[in-house]
């Protein structure tokens, strides 16, 4: 007669805690991937939207900020703040972190629409190093 005994499988052995540490574990990385989908779809949103290209192409156009940033100006980073659209209106107030071989700054950007036309109340780049403010609504060298 044999003395060999069959032993159970790996998961016959350990299922109680594969099973509640695997659900837990799904549930988790649901939630991660669902929170970074939201981010960046609410990322992509703002980065297409009217304030944002504008700001970004009147920073890089801007003699001043050039001067001080240097060639190429970039975003960098995350942006902060709020883009909402009802019906033919909407708000912005958004902070968009840019980079230049020289330097970072924060463009900053508050602006209304009204029947598709944005209405931009402050539009000012900061630059981080020396905290100057240049007014990107106008194209003179000089600060706010």
């Amino acid at each position: 007669m044999s003395d060999y005994v069959q032993q159970k499988s790996w998961f016959s052995r350990n299922w109680i805690w594969v099973v509640p540490v695997s659900g837990c574990f799904m549930i988790i990385l649901l939630v991660v991937f669902g929170i970074g989908a939201a981010v960046f779809g609410v990322t992509k949103f703002i980065k297409g939207s009217e304030p944002y290209e504008y700001a970004l192409a009147q920073a890089q156009e801007h003699p001043r900020v050039v001067e001080i940033l240097g060639e190429p100006i970039e975003p960098n980073g995350i942006m902060q703040g709020t883009i909402s659209f009802k019906n033919n209106r909407g708000e912005a107030d958004i902070r968009i972190p840019v980079k230049g071989p020289r330097g970072n700054a924060w463009i900053i950007v508050k602006a209304e629409k009204y029947d598709d036309e944005w209405d931009y109340d402050e539009l000012y780049i900061e630059i981080k190093e020396t905290g100057e403010q240049i007014n990107l609504l106008s194209k003179s060298l000089e600060g706010i």
